[in-house]
């Protein structure tokens, strides 16, 4: 008789990334939607703002400096501004460094809208799935 199969019995408890082996919470577990919008937004007004100022709000100019941006944070930083200042990082499934393209393509995965809002069962968005990555939390709060 498989387990839990008593209509009385407790469902099995499932979190996100626990697939991914990640804790439940703390520093290295799945980084929330809340974190993920927040540092989203950070990154976006950045861009904004250089392109307000530099290219006379030009939104060409806006995108190319969010993907710019946040690609070379995440290359060389483990992270974006926004994703940094929220307290989060990005590393591949196997925990690795992200490396150069991976970024890339995520961030212009990202600038489709459609990959980040759908999500798998461990609530990582496409983005990340096709590029192999994991924005995890790395600070307590």
């Amino acid at each position: 008789m498989p387990r839990n199969s008593s209509p009385n019995a407790e469902p099995d408890r499932h979190y996100q990334g626990e697939r991914l082996g990640l804790p439940e919470a703390g520093p290295g577990s799945m980084a929330g939607f809340g974190r993920r919008l927040a540092g989203l937004a950070i990154d976006w007004g950045v861009a904004v703002a250089i392109a307000y100022f530099a290219f006379d709000y030009n939104p060409v100019a806006i995108m190319g400096i969010f993907i710019g941006l946040s690609w070379l944070g995440i290359a060389l930083l483990g992270g974006s501004l926004g994703h940094l200042l929220c307290g989060m990082r990005l590393n591949t499934v196997a925990r690795a460094t992200p490396g150069w393209w991976r970024p890339l393509v995520r961030q212009v995965l990202v600038m489709l809208v459609l990959p980040p809002l759908v999500a798998d069962e461990d609530g990582r968005g496409m983005h990340d799935v096709l590029t192999g990555l994991v924005l995890r939390r790395y600070v307590r709060s």
